[in-house]
């Protein structure tokens, strides 16, 4: 039995995390993509101060996840199906109304899983582009041939897990314990200790030697 690609619009509770596929709505392909694109991205910060030596990279954050693949829709009825042949049109329409239109209800486009395969796969429609191919004498389109691009979607929750937030690209807290100094807690959030006077600045403090066990220290964002 052949498996269809498949395309179903999903439902998102209220801390916007994906809590399964909507039963009786989806797209399902006519005909099989011949293959699919997964992009995936990591960001640096390459950022200097003025006249400052280059940096190397720094890791920022993961970017997002792509998914990219072509459909052809038949409207001639030389391609398969179950039931009654459908015109390219209303096939459109029934691919725009899962995963394009403006849902009212959410105030945005539907968050949609797809599912070919090994592939599953939580996003959002970034870019759709069609290109009719055949037509009737009327112009009427008889075929066309649509390249879609999903972005994934993932909750704010789910975000901050990925994300790494030990990074020093963020603010952190910290208490000072007993042994601890200001150059090995640099070296600890900042992999180089050499940060230590700029953290001693930015924390008022004048001499670096004499931080007591349980002092609250402020340690900034890299620049």
């Amino acid at each position: 039995m052949v498996t269809k690609l498949t395309i179903t619009p999903c439902d998102v509770d209220a801390t916007g995390t994906v809590t399964g596929p909507r039963s009786g709505e989806k797209f399902e392909v006519m005909l099989n993509p011949s293959g699919y694109t997964y992009d995936q991205e990591i960001k640096y910060s390459t950022e200097t101060a003025l006249g400052d030596p280059a940096k190397a990279p720094k890791f920022k954050c993961a970017g997002k996840e792509k998914v990219n693949f072509s459909i052809v829709l038949d409207g001639t009825g030389v391609v398969p199906v179950s039931g009654a042949a459908v015109d390219v049109k209303t096939q459109i329409q029934k691919l725009n109304k899962v995963c394009y239109d403006y849902n009212g209800s959410n105030h945005e486009p539907n968050i949609v899983q797809l599912v070919w395969g090994s592939l599953s796969f939580n996003g959002r429609l970034t870019s759709m582009s069609t290109e009719y191919t055949l037509f009737k004498p009327t112009g009427e389109p008889l075929r066309a041939k649509i390249k879609l691009t999903f972005t994934d979607y993932v909750s704010v929750k789910e975000e901050a897990l990925k994300a790494n937030k030990t990074s020093p690209d963020l603010t952190h807290l910290i208490e000072v314990k007993a042994g601890d100094s200001l150059p090995l807690l640099c070296f600890r959030i900042y992999k180089n200790s050499a940060y230590y006077l700029e953290v001693a600045k930015s924390n008022g403090i004048t001499n670096f030697r004499d931080i007591k066990p349980g002092t609250r220290l402020n340690f900034p964002p890299l620049r």
